[in-house]
C-alpha cells in the first residue's frame, strides 16, 4: 500500500510525520498488565470507570499526574477494540483480528485494573460499587463508560443475527456477518438503517452503504442491487458542507435515501424489515431484503440511567466547556456516555482528553478551569475502498478542518489516513495519553499559509 506521506506530500506533512516518529520514540512501550492484584486497594486518588478509549487515555494521563499506584480502572472486558476500523472489517478491507488487543496490554503499566462491572455510583459518598460486592472510594472520579447497544429494542433482534443476509458493524459478534452478507448478495434490496436514538460514529451507518455499492460495482452485481438507506433523521449529515458533498455522491451512484424511517422489526426468517414512518406514527412499511445492515438503537449504560450523575436523558451531566460534572465538582465525564452536544467519536474523545487533563490539573490545585472544549469531532466518511471525505466540525456544526485543502472532496490520502495512520495513532499515541486531537496541526498549517 502506498505510504500516506507519498500521497500527501509537502513540507508541512513531512513535519507532521516527523512529529509522530518523535512522539512514538518518546513514549515507553506498553507493558502487559496482569489484572487486579490480590492486594487491590479500596481507595484511589483517581478512579476511572470504563476501559474504552476515553478511560485508557485518561488513566495514562492521570498516571503522569498522581502516580500509577494512585490510579485504577474498573473494566470487566478482557479485550479492547479499536471500533472505528469495523467499518472496513464489515466491507472486507481489514481483518477483525487487527481491531482488538488484550485489555491487559493497553492498561497503563502500574495502574490497577479492577476487573469488574460497576453496578452503582454514589457521588455523595465518593464511592462506587462493583458486581463482585466491592466498594471503592475515590478523590476524583472519571466516568468513561461509553454507550450501550440496544439491539433488543428492535423486534426480532438480536436472535435474527443467527440467520444469513444480516449484519451489523457495531458489534464484534456481528461485524463479520456484514461481510458475509455482502459476499453472498445475489439480487434484490440492500438496506442500511439509522435508528431513532443518539449513536456513536453517526457516519458509520452510511459508510458501509458506500462501500457495499463499491463492492457491487467491483463484482459486477451493481445492476442487480437496489441500495436503500432508511434513516430516522431528516438529513443525510448534520454539517451542510459535507451533506452537500454526500448528496452529490448519492445522486451519482443512484442510491435511494428515505428520511424519517425507523427500523422497528426484523423478520430474519422471511428476510423482511419493518419500518415506522416517524412523520406518521403508527404507519409502517415492510421491505424485503437480500442484505440488511442494522445500526442498533443506543442509550446510556443502564448503571448511569438512574444514577445521581445523570441528566434527565441518562447521560453524564457535564459542563460542555470543561467536562466537569455540573453538580459534583470532583466528578468528570468523557466520551460517548456524556451529554456533550457533539458527535460521539474516537476523535472527539481525543480532543476531550486534552481538555479534561487540563481541567483536572487545575481542579487539583483548587483553581478554576480555563481551557474550553470547542466540541471538535471528526468523521472520516468512507465513500469507497480508496476514498474518504474527512468531516471535522465543532459544537455549532461548523467545519473545523485540519488540512489546507477542501476536505469535502473525496481523497485517497484521507482514506489511507483512516485505514492506516489513525489506528497507529490510536494504539501508539492516544492510548498512552499523548494525543489530544489535531488542534496544533490546524495552527501549524495556518501559520504555513500566513
Amino acid at each position: 500500500m502506498t505510504p500516506l506521506a507519498a500521497v500527501v506530500s509537502g513540507p508541512r506533512v513531512r513535519l507532521f510525520a516527523c512529529f509522530l516518529r518523535l512522539g512514538c520514540q518518546q513514549t515507553k512501550p506498553l507493558q502487559l498488565h496482569t489484572g487486579a492484584s490480590l492486594a487491590a486497594k479500596n481507595h484511589y486518588e483517581v478512579l476511572v470507570l470504563g476501559g474504552g478509549s476515553g478511560g485508557i487515555t485518561m488513566a495514562a494521563r492521570m498516571k503522569r499526574k498522581v502516580g500509577a499506584e494512585n490510579v485504577a480502572i474498573v473494566e470487566p472486558s478482557e479485550r479492547h477494540f479499536y471500533q472505528p476500523i469495523w467499518t472496513l472489517v464489515g466491507a472486507g478491507a481489514k481483518p477483525l483480528a487487527s481491531s482488538g488487543r488484550p485489555t491487559a496490554s493497553v492498561i497503563p503499566s502500574g495502574v490497577e485494573w479492577i476487573k469488574a462491572r460497576v453496578v452503582d455510583l454514589n457521588p455523595d459518598k465518593n464511592c462506587i460499587h462493583t458486581d463482585n460486592d466491592k466498594e471503592i472510594s475515590y478523590k476524583y472520579l472519571i466516568i468513561a463508560l461509553g454507550i450501550q447497544l440496544d439491539y433488543e429494542k428492535i423486534k426480532g433482534l438480536p436472535e435474527g443475527f443467527a440467520h444469513p443476509k444480516i449484519g451489523s458493524n457495531y458489534s464484534v459478534r456481528t461485524v463479520e456477518k456484514t461481510w458475509k452478507a455482502l459476499q453472498d448478495f445475489k439480487e434484490g434490496n440492500a438496506i442500511f438503517t439509522f435508528p431513532n436514538t443518539p449513536v456513536k460514529c453517526a457516519g458509520a451507518p452510511q459508510k458501509i452503504m458506500y462501500l457495499s455499492e463499491a463492492y457491487f460495482r467491483k463484482t459486477g452485481k451493481r445492476s442487480k442491487a437496489n441500495i436503500i438507506f432508511n434513516t430516522s433523521l431528516g438529513a443525510i449529515f448534520g454539517v451542510k458542507k459535507y451533506a452537500d458533498a454526500l448528496q452529490e455522491i448519492i445522486r451519482e451512484r443512484n442510491l435511494t435515501v428515505n428520511y424519517k424511517q425507523n427500523l422497528i422489526e426484523v423478520r430474519a426468517d422471511k428476510q423482511e424489515a419493518v419500518f415506522e414512518n416517524l412523520d406518521k406514527p403508527g404507519e409502517t412499511q415492510v421491505i424485503s431484503y437480500e442484505m440488511l445492515h442494522v445500526t442498533p438503537p443506543m442509550s446510556p449504560p443502564d448503571v448511569l440511567k438512574t444514577s445521581p450523575v445523570a441528566d434527565a436523558g441518562g447521560w453524564v451531566d457535564v459542563d460542555k466547556d470543561t467536562l466537569q460534572h455540573k453538580r459534583y465538582p470532583n466528578v468528570f465525564g468523557i466520551g460517548d456516555c456524556t451529554n456533550l452536544p457533539t458527535s460521539k467519536t474516537a476523535a472527539a474523545v481525543a480532543a476531550q482528553s486534552g481538555i479534561l487533563d487540563r481541567t483536572i490539573s487545575l481542579i487539583m490545585k483548587n483553581q478554576t478551569p480555563v481551557k474550553k472544549y470547542d466540541g471538535y469531532t471528526s468523521c472520516p466518511l468512507v465513500t469507497g475502498y480508496n476514498r474518504v471525505i474527512l468531516a471535522e466540525f465543532d459544537y455549532n456544526a461548523q467545519p473545523l478542518e485540519t488540512f489546507p485543502f477542501d476536505q469535502s472532496k473525496e481523497r485517497l490520502s484521507m482514506y489511507l489516513m483512516k485505514a492506516d495512520m489513525m489506528p497507529f495513532l490510536y494504539w501508539n499515541v492516544m492510548l498512552r495519553g499523548y494525543w489530544g486531537g489535531p488542534a496544533f496541526l490546524r495552527k501549524l498549517f495556518h501559520l504555513g499559509r500566513s
